[in-house]
């Protein structure tokens, strides 16, 4: 239970300090007062991008022994990304557990450590958005289509933000 309340309380902090300083283009907190485990966040689509103008919904999950262990954001609406599932879950190295890579793809220092917070996975995701990595695809078909037909991925993502805001 001790794990627990330390994490309910590094995400109050965080929290508050996501309240306290605004950062444009990423809102997020806790989906209920009883539940500070699921947060519901938007994460703005990123300017001079296919994805600009949209406003791409996702939740964050957290486990009781967060920040040792890092939070889960999985996005709730259309998405088409390399780096994205296609169920929606989000693969970023800032997101995957601390320590060596068993792939020997990423340096220990890109994964996961305590020092992380919301604002910087979400910052984090904004930026995946913008430069996508085609070469660690969790999406091989968007991985591919962005690789050999740039055009056919950019129109469908551009409909995937309109539909985000409702258009």
């Amino acid at each position: 239970m001790a794990a627990k309340a330390r994490t309910l309380r590094r995400l109050l902090g965080e929290y508050r300090e996501l309240i306290n300083n605004e950062t444009e283009g990423i809102y997020a907190g806790p989906i209920s007062e009883e539940d500070w485990m699921v947060w519901e966040c938007l994460i703005a689509g990123p300017p001079d991008t296919p994805f600009e103008g949209g406003m791409f919904s996702a939740t964050l999950t957290f486990t009781d022994d967060y920040p040792l262990s890092p939070p889960t954001l999985k996005f709730t609406c259309d998405i088409l990304h390399p780096n994205v599932y296609p169920d929606g879950t989000v693969c970023i190295s800032i997101l995957h557990p601390p320590g060596d890579d068993p792939n020997m793809y990423e340096h220990a220092s890109e994964r996961w450590s305590p020092i992380q917070s919301v604002e910087k996975v979400l910052l984090s995701v904004m930026s995946m958005l913008a430069e996508p990595n085609d070469e660690s695809g969790a999406n091989v078909d968007a991985s591919k289509m962005f690789r050999e037909n740039r055009e056919r991925y950019e129109k469908i993502v551009r409909n995937c933000a309109r539909k985000t805001v409702g258009l």
